[in-house]
């Protein structure tokens, strides 16, 4: 399986090609691409590869990319880093792709967040993001139950709440917070 290490606190969360220009020229190594298409998909690869930063697509909100076997293929095929996905079967067949894999959750209550952990336990993907990232009750109880690196997403806005949940256990934070993404 493919490594990734997190070096900076903050992943570039982008939807926008304006956003993800902007993300190359940032001190984030890792760019998680929220709107993946299949005519940009190798454009994005290279450039990111010639930033010297990391590619993940959230596969599935891709447009022309299938989310099946072959669409993991196809991803894998154009070089990307890594997939994101909500689905356990994404994230399965990423597995077994040896695509590295990040399993994004969201927790909205109390059954959700046992949803989460069971799922992670069954999925087994490298890493996961939690969102709202602004709750570090719920990142303290993940990282209690599951040794995996564990990112916490959304309404991120803030450099005390990246450090809040830096302290509670999570290994970065991703964030479309373009001021953010510089953080040291």
């Amino acid at each position: 399986m493919p490594e990734v290490q997190i070096f900076q606190k903050c992943i570039a969360a982008v939807r926008t090609n304006d956003d993800f220009l902007t993300s190359l020229a940032s001190d984030a190594g890792i760019i998680f691409d929220l709107s993946p298409d299949i005519f940009s998909l190798s454009k994005k690869v290279k450039a990111c590869h010639e930033s010297n930063k990391k590619l993940f697509i959230h596969l599935d909100l891709a447009t022309g990319i299938g989310k099946d076997k072959s669409g993991i293929l196809f991803a894998k095929k154009a070089g990307v880093d890594g997939i994101i996905s909500t689905r356990v079967s994404i994230i399965k067949l990423a597995r077994e792709l040896r695509l590295f894999t990040v399993q994004r959750f969201f927790i909205v209550d109390s059954q959700s967040l046992e949803t989460t952990i069971e799922s992670v336990k069954s999925s087994k993907p490298d890493m996961i993001e939690i969102m709202p990232g602004v709750v570090p009750k719920v990142v303290r109880r993940i990282k209690s139950e599951i040794a995996i690196p564990v990112i916490a997403g959304g309404i991120i806005e803030t450099e005390s709440e990246v450090e809040s949940m830096l302290v509670s256990g999570a290994s970065a934070v991703s964030t479309g917070c373009k001021k953010l993404w510089n953080m040291k």
